[in-house]
């Protein structure tokens, strides 16, 4: 039943920030998991980052570097024209898609055990917010959704965990490309978010400037572009006032677009639902050591 848009803003924003905490860490064994890497490997994509973005990229196609650069933002234009468009010389987009599901699945299925318990409920629910999600200016989550939207079959083998982990997958691409339109709103350029995540304390620069291919000298540049708009303190290169407020402001309109299908898919007790039922997945993922703390996607720990 659509339930609207109930819930003061403050409380929606709530549920988005959980619901991301919670759908993350199903979806990034697909980046961390040694089932993953090896599933690349084993298509002949050389080296992690061509199995990185040859795998996220896939649902779009055989696309070239330019529509990766794009949509994914926050990565060195470099780094992604040394493995694009090759990696599809070694394998298809559709090889590729369903050795990625496979190796996600059978990751889940290792570090988590309650996923396959969960499965069977938490897929119906998480589709119908998929279902219910706008897709305009969302290339990577209208990309996943139709994978996400069949359901188990999409993985190739009726496996209800890699179900699961496309439809937390798509979910993650959905708030995803929205947080990339409201950077891109700000005139907040790749390096320069990752400026602002490392000054505001959220992860060391090493490993947020190396694992994105950005140099010394490019973030010297893109530190300088922010303390001419008044956003990084050049005594401390922390987050001015300014730079915090306008960091808020990112944050909560990501989770204002992030929360929307699912107050308009889902009433409170399904949401609730979704909650208890993937909470213990993401807890066991977190515990396995699969995902590195502090890591570049911005995850917490808790």
């Amino acid at each position: 039943m659509n339930q609207g848009h109930e819930g003061t803003t403050a409380e929606r924003r709530a549920f988005a920030r959980r619901a991301w905490k919670i759908t993350e860490p199903a979806h990034a064994v697909t980046y961390f998991a040694p089932e993953s890497r090896e599933a690349n490997r084993a298509l002949g994509l050389r080296g992690l980052w061509m199995g990185y973005f040859a795998a996220r990229a896939a649902p779009l196609g055989a696309v070239s570097a330019g529509v990766v650069e794009a949509a994914f933002h926050n990565f060195h234009p470099s780094v992604v024209r040394r493995t694009l468009p090759d990696a599809w010389t070694f394998a298809t987009p559709e090889a590729v898609l369903r050795a990625r599901r496979e190796a996600a699945a059978a990751a889940l299925r290792r570090v988590a055990p309650s996923a396959a318990d969960a499965a069977g409920e938490l897929v119906p629910l998480l589709q119908r917010v998929i279902t219910a999600a706008d897709g305009a200016g969302r290339p990577l989550f209208a990309a996943n959704r139709p994978l996400a939207l069949a359901g188990s079959d999409a993985a190739g083998v009726g496996d209800p965990v890699a179900a699961l982990w496309q439809a937390t997958t798509a979910l993650r691409e959905h708030r995803g490309d929205g947080h990339v339109a409201v950077l891109t709103s700000e005139g907040i350029d790749g390096c320069e978010a990752h400026v602002v995540f490392a000054a505001a304390g959220g992860a060391p620069e090493r490993t947020l400037r190396d694992t994105r291919g950005w140099t010394e000298d490019d973030w010297q540049a893109a530190t300088g572009r922010l303390v001419a708009r008044g956003l990084i303190d050049p005594a401390d290169g922390r987050l001015t006032p300014e730079g915090h407020a306008l960091r808020t402001h990112v944050e909560a309109r990501t989770d204002d677009l992030a929360g929307r299908p699912y107050y308009e898919a889902l009433g409170q007790e399904e949401r609730e639902r979704i909650t208890e039922l993937l909470a213990p997945v993401a807890r066991e993922v977190t515990d396995s050591g699969t995902i590195p703390f502090p890591n570049s996607m911005g995850l917490p720990r808790e």
